[in-house]
């Protein structure tokens, strides 16, 4: 069990104050993009019970300790996610929402946690045109009618309820996210490389430039100290009451007053009816192994068994990782299924998608049939009189595995980094402007480029599609592989590839997820590539008719192996403070 509150501030405190100076790349790297280490530099983190991997350490730190007290994945995963919803304000959350997919060893139990956000109940089909009837990106993107009903507070109280081990309450896996925010901690790493590119949007709202600013108005920076008493104060009341403490009462009220102040739609009746939902997985085999990934509102999972179902049908392990020939089998199997994906999936409350027809083995051969080994597929043959959208790439994803068998994978966001900027006054807590993530209109796409159609239109108490897609991977009904990544439409892709480095070339999980990257999400008709890729297979994937385009843009798969030696934790090098530690 937890020792007393102050004994546990004053060790988180602590921790707070190691971010400063262990950092993994210059902010100047990071700024210019990733660039891909040596891979025989690469190595992961060993550990022999327990493993916690995040993009951001000290919450990392939080999450292994809850393990080291008896914890199990599911106690060090709600610890860790309230605690980055402190220390990683650009996408960890209590303003946001996510999916959370579990492994029960103690119940052979795969549950899907769906603590997606909701669209409040006066949403229209129409609330995101403009005078003319074409999409205004700025009222989905910029305002406070973008901001969905937060949905992480119930997402992660869920879990424990269910899932957890029963050694802790909620009230102390609370107690060091309580103590970081109301003690503050050191800024450093990835806070430091992204607040001064998007310190202008937190600024529009007085309550959040307050937060993030020095006193002469200048973002905070390397060495200062991110204080969040208000967000300590919200947090204490979830610790007090539960998700009452959050959906309920004071901080409810002022969370709905402040979406209306800025112009939105949110009321206290939305909060009180928001309900986090355990949800069956996606389920698809891979060479003999077992993926079980999120359904839907996420079309992380069928998107992902499908591409997989369609490499399955070719000899990838023959082919060199990363020639030529084997990324144009992974472009062209994720162009057809990010093709299904902009025309079948959405809320299943709402759509009735085919999933059994798109993740199965047969459907994937007349997919597989279709393409040439030699030449791209241009998207407009796949799907007719149809577009692709985008959406917020500012996620984040941890890994969690303990030593009775349990795994976690978590994806949450708020969207945009830092979501829409804005704080609610009094409460510490940054908003979403997750409902971007709706198609506006038909044939529309959103803020990264995927295009939607009528399953995906906005609608009340409605959840947006997504692209988060926490998964696990399976061997004889123990798992082996747990992944998942934050970056909009870019997270199936990396997921996929992730997996196809563990599985089909055998590589160590920190080289399957340093090595460089590419993706292909059907329209536009492009594939994004990370650097790091050789001149020479570059220009041989044009010669296949692949149009190249760089950067990819930001993914962090910090992933998890277990082997029969331990747990291998990779935390992702593209974010500079991500982190794993064992137990």
């Amino acid at each position: 069990m937890m020792s007393s509150f102050s004994t546990r501030r004053t060790f988180f405190a602590f921790l707070a104050t190691l971010a400063l100076g262990l950092a993994s790349a210059t902010a100047q790297d990071a700024r210019r993009g990733y660039v891909p280490p040596a891979l025989d530099t690469v190595h992961a983190v060993a550990a022999e019970h327990g493993m916690v991997v995040a993009q951001e350490k000290i919450s990392v730190q939080v999450g292994a300790d809850i393990l080291r007290r008896g914890g199990n994945a599911v106690d060090a995963a709600v610890a860790t996610g309230f605690a980055m919803a402190v220390t990683y304000p650009r996408a960890g959350n209590i303003g946001g929402g996510g999916f959370m997919m579990i492994h029960s060893a103690e119940r052979n139990e795969d549950i899907a946690i769906d603590y997606r956000e909701t669209a409040p109940a006066a949403t229209t089909p129409q609330i995101f045109l403009g005078p003319d009837g074409k999409p205004d990106i700025a009222k989905s993107r910029d305002s406070a009618l973008g901001i969905g009903v937060p949905g992480t507070v119930a997402g992660l109280a869920l879990a424990l309820e269910k899932y957890g081990s029963g050694q802790f309450t909620l009230a102390q896996l609370l107690e060091p996210a309580i103590a970081l925010a109301r003690d503050g901690f050191v800024v450093s790493d990835d806070i430091a490389d992204t607040l001064p590119g998007w310190h202008r949007r937190l600024t529009r709202w007085p309550s959040a430039a307050r937060i993030f600013s020095r006193p002469d108005g200048a973002p905070l920076s390397d060495g200062d100290r991110l204080v969040q008493g208000d967000l300590a104060d919200t947090l204490a009341a979830v610790a007090a009451q539960g998700p009452r403490g959050f959906y309920e009462g004071a901080v409810a009220d002022k969370l709905a007053k402040a979406v209306s102040e800025a112009g939105g739609i949110m009321t206290p009746a939305d909060l009180k009816t928001y309900q986090a939902v355990i949800r069956t997985p996606v389920r698809g085999t891979y060479r003999g192994y077992d993926i079980v990934s999120m359904p839907l509102p996420s079309s992380g999972g069928v998107v992902l068994v499908e591409t997989l179902n369609i490499l399955e049908g070719f000899q990838l392990a023959d082919l060199k990782q990363g020639s030529p020939a084997s990324l144009h089998l992974l472009i062209e199997a994720m162009k057809r299924a990010y093709a299904d994906r902009a025309r079948y999936l959405g809320d299943p409350a709402f759509v009735n998608a085919p999933i059994e027809t798109l993740t199965a083995k047969d459907y994937a051969a007349k997919l597989r049939a279709g393409i040439s080994t030699s030449r791209a597929t241009p998207s407009k043959q796949l799907v007719s009189a149809a577009a692709s959208p985008r959406e917020g790439s500012n996620t984040t994803h941890f890994s969690v595995v303990d030593s009775r068998g349990n795994a976690v994978s978590n994806t949450y966001t708020l969207n945009f980094s830092y979501g829409v900027g804005l704080v609610a006054e009094g409460t510490g807590v940054l908003l979403n402007n997750e409902l971007d993530d709706f198609t506006a209109a038909v044939g529309a796409s959103n803020a990264y480029g995927l295009v939607g159609f009528e399953a995906n239109l906005p609608g009340p108490g409605k959840r947006p599609l997504s692209s988060m897609s926490p998964t696990i991977v399976l061997k004889d009904g123990k798992p082996v592989l747990v992944t998942g990544s934050p970056g909009g439409s870019r997270i199936i892709s990396t997921v996929l590839q992730v997996i196809v480095n563990v599985l089909d070339y055998k590589m160590d999980v920190a080289a399957a997820v340093a090595t460089p990257r590419l993706h292909h999400q059907w329209l536009p008709d492009e594939v994004r590539v990370e650097r790091g890729f050789p001149d020479d297979v570059l220009f041989e994937l044009k010669a296949m008719d692949h149009p190249i385009v760089e950067p990819m843009g930001q993914t962090s798969a910090n992933s998890i192996a277990v082997t029969p030696n331990g747990p291998l934790g990779a935390p992702d090098p593209r974010t500079r403070g991500a982190e794993a530690a064992g137990q």
